[in-house]
């Protein structure tokens, strides 16, 4: 035993016994003086952090980002210069369940990066999807309570669901997608990430170019069908954490490309003529034709964290997380979750978050934020904790100020999604499918039917017609099928129990 570190208290005390509580006397009552209990037992009840509203289930891993390629035209950000190679960690999850949700459930998955690069930390927050279900965030809250339980049963709702949908058409594109083989990836990296907003780069010259972020997987694309991941889930409710965590600790690293399209400042409004749509729309796609994708370099995972509570339940990703050679956009979704993530993070995890490891930059940081719980002692001169001073404190660098965006307009709260066209792209995508993907479409969404009322399964039939026709007939006769075999189902059971 002389070789293991002894036991101590937080304050850093040796304990005598971890064993027994202090009594009085072999059967009297607990002293309160045992402060070693009273410790241990406090902390047990703060060893959680409330979950993540969404996303709470999640796998990560370390790794790099090695650029091979030369964007150096579009941006100055350090971390996209041609050799390049950042170290970076990866957390993917489910959006809509909750920690305990089984991991092969049909969802999007979030794909959100940080990188630790010479600059700061860049975040890149998406999902393994290029789109999402609504575009404005005034409609994200909206769209979360559909997910979740409902007030009263406390179960999943499917008329909720079905129900917001059928009234937001521009999120037919992102449902057909999520229905889909595409719906359940077989483990995290069997799919693609996607930073899914429009961002913006900047370079040196002072131009601007809107971007978007593509990670191409080269494991290949690999899915459940709904059969096959009932099976998943019946032996296992953690089959990608055991996937991810496995493949790593095997040797078998996991890598993505990535690549980014571009375009420029100035095209956005010509864009939006031409395809009906907004090129900051989250909902839709730039298509490739237009804007092809442009390689960038790889990015590779290849360390499991060593305490999952620590550096993947901790673990904390801001959109607004940028460098100098990479910003924002009007998308405003964006706008909206550059408040929202790091409030939250505020909330669930504490004021200073970011300066727990997993979240800590690897470049200096200085700044005159004070006081707040986990303050965690960053150095910092105790005379200069205002500015300007006159004692040597941080002080700011105008060489990194973005060139101004050209916004103008009249304040106004403009509906664009109103006169979008949001049918184009769900058609372009469903036209893609052979015919055994398009049936198990249609079958997946009668299943997610069941038991929504008439009314609501009659407007969302109509966007899937508007989409395309053999759309909204396919799913008519799935439903139509599947209400007989209830049917049949309900009345064998019947005579069956009659018989008895």
């Amino acid at each position: 035993m002389a070789d293991r570190p002894r036991l101590t208290t937080t304050a850093g005390a040796p304990v005598s016994s971890n064993q027994n509580a202090k009594t009085v006397g072999r059967h009297g009552p607990v002293l309160l003086e045992d402060f070693q209990l009273i410790e241990k037992l406090a902390h047990q009840n703060r060893e959680r952090v409330p979950e993540r509203v969404v996303h709470a289930k999640g796998w990560g891993a370390y790794g790099t980002l090695n650029v091979t390629e030369d964007v150096s035209r579009y941006t100055r950000a350090k971390v996209l210069q041609p050799g390049t190679k950042t170290e970076m960690f990866a957390r993917f999850s489910t959006v809509a369940g909750e920690q305990g949700a089984a991991d092969a459930e049909r969802d999007v998955r979030g794909f959100s990066l940080k990188f630790y690069t010479e600059e700061g930390n860049w975040d890149l927050v998406g999902n393994n999807t290029p789109v999402f279900f609504v575009a404005d965030p005034y409609k994200f809250p909206d769209f979360i309570h559909t997910q979740k339980r409902h007030p009263r049963t406390n179960l999943r709702s499917a008329t909720a669901m079905w129900d917001f949908w059928s009234l937001c058409p521009e999120s037919l594109h992102q449902v057909t997608i999520l229905m889909s083989d595409r719906g359940i990836p077989t483990d995290p990296s069997r799919m693609n990430g996607y930073g899914s907003h429009t961002f913006s780069l900047w370079n040196d010259q002072g131009e601007r170019f809107w971007v978007k972020f593509h990670f191409k997987t080269r494991q290949g694309h690999a899915h459940f069908v709904n059969e096959e991941a009932e099976k998943v889930i019946a032996k296992s409710r953690e089959s990608y954490q055991e996937a991810l965590y496995g493949m790593i600790e095997d040797g078998r690293f996991p890598k993505w490309d990535m690549f980014i399209q571009v375009m420029p400042e100035d095209e956005a409004a010509a864009f939006e003529e031409k395809t009906g749509w907004s090129a900051f729309d989250l909902t839709k796609v730039w298509p490739h034709g237009m804007y092809p994708l442009i390689k960038v370099g790889e990015m590779e995972l290849n360390r499991n964290p060593e305490n999952y509570f620590v550096e993947v339940e901790q673990s904390a990703f801001n959109p607004s997380n940028v460098v100098p050679g990479i910003g924002f956009s009007p998308d405003r979704m964006l706008q909206g979750r550059l408040f929202s993530y790091p409030d939250a993070h505020r909330y669930r995890i504490g004021t200073h978050y970011d300066a727990l490891a997993v979240n800590k930059p690897r470049s200096p940081v200085a700044h005159y934020h004070m006081g707040g719980e986990m303050t965690l002692g960053l150095a910092t001169n105790p005379d200069a904790y205002y500015e300007p001073n006159s004692f040597g404190g941080p002080v700011e660098d105008p060489s990194v100020e973005e060139p101004p965006h050209r916004y103008a307009g009249d304040v106004a709260r403009y509906d664009f999604r109103g006169t979008a066209d949001h049918y184009s792209q769900p058609r372009a995508l469903f036209e893609l499918f052979d015919d055994g993907e398009k049936q198990r479409l249609f079958n997946n969404i009668a299943g997610a039917m069941q038991g929504v009322p008439q009314f609501i399964v009659d407007r969302q039939l109509a966007h899937f017609d508007k989409a395309h026709p053999d759309y909204g007939a396919g799913v008519r006769q799935a439903i139509s099928v599947q209400t007989r075999d209830d049917a049949e189902a309900s009345l064998s059971t019947s005579h069956s129990a009659a018989a008895e």
